[in-house]
């Protein structure tokens, strides 16, 4: 494909634009260390592989076409993502003690941080919405089959934004690290984590439905 390149441009500039998934993961890492936020990671990628699975097969034209299909599924992911906020806002602590978390975590925490990644992604109806618009602008019909031209923008997608999640989960290490030594500094976390996912929350609930 001769504008592959040009698509994995545009997907490094999205991923690099902060966002719900981000904060998850930077909240996630600092607090409950490296596994879990991969776990969280690999959540976000089964998200994003749906997302260009439904709008390959023109689902997302649901969401444009039917107006309480997209309020439905807004209000869905406005939920989640003010509970998130509010359930790190009440956490009495986010001491992350990273230096246990790999050996304490239970394979129901995994799956936990895994489901969080995956919801908070799949019920944002503006990421299906992204992929529907994005993806056939680099599908041409000229240039072979157009299922495999979406099967291969789809495994691109996923694949930047696990190498952006990951990269996203080692920063927030070592931010949790950081925070493990200032003691203020956990509260001072907590509250901005907890606010941003709320500020996401409302800014999804104001967000018009798509012409």
């Amino acid at each position: 494909m001769a504008n592959l390149g040009m698509f994995i441009g545009a997907l490094f500039v999205v991923f690099l634009v902060p966002g719900p998934d981000m904060v998850l993961l930077l909240q996630t890492s600092s607090t409950q260390g490296r596994g879990q936020a991969i776990a969280t990671a690999i959540g976000l990628g089964l998200a994003r592989a749906a997302h260009v699975t439904l709008a390959a097969a023109g689902l997302a034209t649901l969401l444009k076409t039917v107006p309480w299909a997209f309020e439905m599924v807004r209000v869905v992911g406005v939920a989640y993502l003010v509970w998130l906020g509010i359930k790190l806002a009440r956490a009495s602590t986010l001491a992350p003690h990273l230096s246990t978390a790999a050996t304490e975590a239970s394979s129901t925490a995994y799956l936990a941080a895994m489901r969080r990644g995956l919801l908070t992604n799949i019920t944002n109806p503006k990421a299906l919405l992204f992929c529907s618009v994005l993806l056939p602008q680099f599908v041409q019909a000229d240039a072979g089959s157009v299922p495999g031209q979406f099967l291969l923008l789809g495994v691109v997608l996923v694949a930047i934004g696990l190498l952006f999640d990951f990269i996203y989960a080692m920063a927030g290490v070592a931010l949790g690290n950081w925070i493990e030594r200032h003691p203020l500094m956990q509260t001072v976390q907590r509250w901005t984590f907890a606010a941003v996912l709320i500020g996401f929350g409302a800014r999804l609930a104001v967000t018009g439905s798509p012409e």
